[in-house]
């Protein structure tokens, strides 16, 4: 049922995130319940392995009659409940069928299309726009949701912009679960800039580059023989199943790990000859909270200031400018272990950015975040990518390859495609599927590279 038959003598510990999900949900089946408790089941799980566990779940529901309540961070994951009830600060906003929510939401979402401004500018300013209660890339725009009563008009979202096209579309339930949410806790904060830095790197240059590199280990090769190039001030997607090699991509790109052949460039330094020099041009988001959980928030950021080599007086700006522009402030004392989820994402970020790096690596870095923090944190590089900063990130929330410029797509160590997020959905577009989704797209290409392996041997 679950397809791990093939990996049935592998120790647990060895499996992808997405196994290790499905395993823990093979064993709560031996003895099969009436009652199926799932918190958060497809945290840091990518989307072929997702889909796979929601099919489970919907066969044990409809064939054994099982029933099934779980948490989920991901709204989509939401809409295919039965019913849905909707928590904030430990209350209960609403209850009911997805659908019901959707309904209220009739005549207040739009998709704004600019081809003259790119999707991350036009981004930025319609979340500060009188009336706007949540904006998100989407596709080749970027969709809004208003505030009750009040109509978008162009002419006043963006006065200087006459060529933008407005149209409505259908609700959805995330729109309704935002829309409450902004409106009990007031208008959405949009983050200031939060990075004082003029790149080195003229724009367009190429500021990463990947040459038929290759990663063994012992006889199993995680990376095999892949080449790309980032240019400066992109915002550049590794997306990939679990297991497919994006985080030991990563750590080779950070001079964490050694490649076992081929040429890794970062900031115009070769890492096999000068890492140290690479490293000082990188900031490293880690895929888990990577900070020291006993020390406080301000102890943490002097202590990243000082590991990335600042000179006390400059340490002191830095941590002060990192409480101030992160709003870290009020939890200066706490110890990190004690922080909300979203508050220890900040943190992470602020201690990356502290020695004001070039270049941003950010591994999957909004996994189990609530939607609110995940809008603030994407607001938040869309700034530092504005600003000239290169951004390197890996996701399986298909919805954010949206904000990538350009992306690479991962199978068992090997890339399977390159460009933009329309050019993926352009690959997979058919009779079928004429307007396929960023998600329609990386499963499409998962499953082809499936059968193209399982036909050669």
């Amino acid at each position: 049922m679950t397809g791990l038959a093939p990996f049935a003598g592998r120790l647990a510990g060895d499996l992808s995130g997405g196994m290790k999900q499905k395993l823990g949900l093979a064993c709560v089946l031996v003895q099969p319940p009436r009652l199926l408790l799932l918190d958060e089941p497809t945290v840091g799980v990518d989307p072929v392995s997702r889909r796979e566990l929601w099919s489970i779940v919907y066969r044990l529901v409809q064939q054994e009659g099982m029933t099934a309540l779980l948490s989920t961070a991901y709204l989509d994951e939401a809409e295919r409940c039965d019913e849905v009830i909707l928590l904030h600060r430990g209350e209960v906003l609403g209850q009911g069928p997805p659908g019901r929510f959707s309904e209220t939401m009739q005549g207040r979402s739009f998709q704004v299309r600019d081809r003259g401004m790119n999707k991350r500018s036009l981004q930025g300013r319609l979340a500060r726009a009188d009336g706007v209660l949540d904006a998100t890339i989407q596709r080749n725009g970027v969709r809004i949701v208003m505030r009750p009563g009040i109509q978008p008009e162009l002419p006043r979202l963006l006065p200087d912009r006459p060529e933008a096209e407005i149209r409505a579309v259908p609700p959805r339930f995330e729109d309704s679960f935002i829309s409450r949410l902004r409106e009990k806790d007031g208008a959405a904060a949009v983050p200031e800039s939060v990075l004082d830095v003029q790149s080195r790197f003229s724009a367009g240059r190429d500021i990463i580059r990947v040459d038929r590199v290759r990663k063994r280990f012992g006889d199993f090769t995680a990376v095999k023989d892949i080449s790309f190039s980032v240019k400066a001030g992109e915002v550049f997607g590794l997306l990939g199943a679990n297991g497919a090699g994006k985080s030991t991509t990563f750590r080779m790109l950070c001079g964490l790990l050694p490649a076992t052949a081929g040429h890794l460039t970062v900031a115009g330094r070769d890492l096999r000859h000068a890492p140290a020099q690479a490293r000082a041009h990188i900031g490293y988001m880690a895929q888990k909270f990577s900070l020291y959980a006993d020390l406080s928030v301000r102890e943490n950021l002097a202590f990243f200031s000082r590991v990335y080599g600042l000179h006390r007086t400059e340490r002191g700006e830095r941590v002060q400018w990192a409480l101030e522009a992160f709003e870290l402030g009020p939890y200066a004392a706490t110890a990190a272990s004690r922080l909300p989820l979203g508050y220890k994402q900040r943190l992470a970020m602020a201690a990356a950015l502290m020695h004001h790096p070039q270049i941003l690596f950010l591994d999957e870095p909004t996994s189990g975040v609530d939607p609110l923090a995940r809008r603030e944190f994407w607001l938040r590089i869309n700034q530092l990518a504005e600003e000239g900063v290169t951004v390197l990130v890996t996701t399986h929330f298909m919805e954010e390859a949206e904000y990538c410029d350009r992306l690479v797509i991962m199978a068992e160590g090997a890339l399977l495609a390159e460009g933009t997020p329309d050019d993926m959905r352009e690959k997979a577009r058919s009779e079928s599927m004429p307007d396929p989704t960023m998600e329609d797209a990386f499963i499409g290409l998962i499953e082809e590279h499936a059968k193209k392996e399982a036909a050669d041997g």
